[in-house]
């Protein structure tokens, strides 16, 4: 009797336990059914929040300089990239009456670097969709627009909480543009691709020239270009390599730049560029190597009928210049101007080795389009031999 009875208190006690469990589930049930939707009530009128919030930011960001203005479009919150984006930015010089923005793009995406976590750092990195930079030249100071200090770049940096590592370009385009000469000058890069990475040396690479730039683009819709650089991110002067080369570019594309400059202009050829730089510690040395091939200047049918007494004979001075002095088995006009100085100072070209190197050009060996070898100590920096022209063979088997 005894064992039965305790056999039923223990059923009884085992069947109060499940209900026990019940009933604790069903309290966290209307528990979850009760909070879930606050919880997404929440986030929503937070994620519908956030875009006013961050409107805020950029526009108390864009006003806080005295040299430019800042117009924005809509801004895309992304909670789970870390990241928002801003369409149809605009940064306006605020003195003069420039009629161009300094710098436009369609769009602005700002993130989290999540890769870089894997380093323990926090940085982000920019993405910028057919961005415009517009440098203007004038006679007045106020209408002229350098971008000289960096305030515009600064602006962009502080659109963001955390240092900036890394940048993409996407279809970007580059303008110099005078509007004060008798023909409005327009020279421009397009389909402008770069990258720009490891700004804050995340990887704790032990080289000092630890972050890069690489970059292409079009000169004028018609020649390539390239640029290569790395930089010390670090170095308290400034410290990089940079080296950039332009092929084949129509020198007729810049007629309206000859004329306002060199009151001149061009009948035909090619023109390629190399120029390279290495700065360290602030002190800069490098080269630029303008090179012209099958160049015609002067045109006694067209530039008599077209030009002034002054113009004419000018024209023909040009003219006459480039052909006595060019190099006559290549039909090219170059030389190579070193230059040396301080990056944030001036900077002076050696004048006299620059007339010597013209007629290096001309009478002993003419100059190619590639790096030179004395200054090119990064082997990372470096571009193939040129393919796009006739003697790239030539190229590819002689010397500088």
């Amino acid at each position: 009797m005894t064992k039965g009875r305790g056999k039923d208190n223990d059923s009884v006690d085992e069947s109060d336990l499940g209900k026990g469990h019940r009933r604790h589930r069903r309290a966290w049930g209307w528990t979850l059914l009760i909070v879930a939707p606050v919880i997404a009530a929440i986030l929503g009128v937070g994620r519908l929040i956030l875009p006013w919030v961050a409107r805020d930011y950029v526009n108390h960001t864009l006003e806080r300089s005295p040299l430019y203005s800042g117009t924005i479009g809509k801004i895309d919150v992304r909670l789970l990239r870390g990241a928002y984006t801003i369409h149809d930015i605009q940064l306006s010089k605020t003195t003069g009456n420039v009629p161009v923005p300094f710098f436009s793009a369609k769009t602005l995406d700002l993130a989290v670097q999540w890769r870089a976590l894997l380093h323990g750092r926090i940085v982000g990195q920019v993405v910028m969709d057919e961005p415009e930079i517009n440098f203007v030249d004038s006679p007045d100071d106020a209408e002229s627009q350098t971008g000289s200090g960096g305030a515009w770049l600064q602006m962009i940096q502080d659109l963001f909480p955390f240092d900036i590592n890394s940048a993409l370009i996407q279809n970007g385009s580059v303008h110099f543009r005078t509007y004060k000469a008798a023909q409005p000058v327009d020279v421009y890069l397009s389909d402008l691709q770069g990258s720009i990475d490891n700004l804050r040396n995340i990887s704790d690479e032990t080289t000092p020239l630890s972050a890069t730039v690489d970059a292409s683009a079009m000169v004028m819709d018609q020649a390539h270009l390239d640029l290569k650089m790395t930089i010390d991110p670090f170095s308290y002067h400034p410290t990089f390599h940079l080296a950039l080369r332009l092929l084949n570019l129509d020198v007729t594309k810049l007629n309206d730049l000859a004329l306002a400059y060199g009151k001149f202009d061009f009948k035909q050829g090619w023109f390629d560029l190399v120029v390279e730089t290495d700065c360290k510690e602030g002190q800069m040395t490098g080269y630029v190597k303008p090179l012209f091939r099958h160049l015609r200047v002067f045109s006694l049918a067209r530039d008599i009928k077209e030009d002034n007494v002054f113009e004419f004979f000018w024209q023909a001075l040009v003219g006459a210049t480039t052909t006595i002095f060019k190099n006559q088995s290549r039909d090219q006009f170059g030389t190579l101007i070193p230059f040396a100085g301080e990056a944030q100072g001036t900077t002076k070209a050696a004048i006299l080795a620059t007339i010597g190197n013209v007629f290096r050009n001309a009478f002993i060996r003419a100059y190619l389009p590639r790096l030179d070898q004395n200054l090119n100590t990064n082997d990372d920096l470096h571009f193939g031999a040129p393919s796009s022209f006739s003697d790239s063979v030539t190229v590819l088997n002689t010397n500088q």
